[in-house]
């Protein structure tokens, strides 16, 4: 099974992005950067307007461009609230966290955008809201189903 190369995992805060991009990196030995620790460590400077977010779009992106560059896959975990903010990252592959339908921030709740179906795959449609684990089998298949750019 062929994985893209740059995997973003996005949704509301609380929606579970984190845990999933945990345990999927795991399994297929990639390496995860989480937009909280990244804004922590790397991107102290950035606040959360709409051009600090296309910032951190940005960099997360660049961060997971020099993983492919080695010839690992990365993943990515943020909100990515608007497909602004995903064409900027510019993703092999979506995963869309649909498991809330609020997060507890309600700045990024207005601002949110729910992704096309044809650009992103639904992790409800892929594996079932109450399914455990998250990681499965079919969720593998659908992401490895997405052409990794060359």
């Amino acid at each position: 099974m062929k994985t893209p190369k740059k995997i973003l995992i996005m949704g509301l805060p609380g929606s579970g992005k984190t845990t999933l991009a945990t345990e999927l990196a795991k399994l297929i030995g990639a390496v995860h950067w989480n937009a909280d620790a990244v804004r922590a460590n790397i991107n102290k400077d950035l606040g959360f307007s709409m051009e600090d977010r296309i910032e951190q779009a940005r960099r997360m992106g660049w961060l997971c461009d020099t993983v492919n560059a080695a010839g690992h896959v990365a993943i990515a975990d943020f909100v990515c609230p608007t497909d602004e903010y995903r064409k900027v990252f510019d993703a092999d592959c979506v995963v869309w966290m649909d498991a809330i339908q609020e997060g507890r921030f309600e700045d990024t709740n207005k601002v949110f955008e729910v992704p096309a179906k044809e650009y992103a795959v639904s992790v409800s449609d892929a594996v079932g809201l109450t399914s455990e684990p998250l990681v499965t089998e079919k969720l593998l298949m659908v992401i490895a189903s997405f052409p990794a750019k060359s």
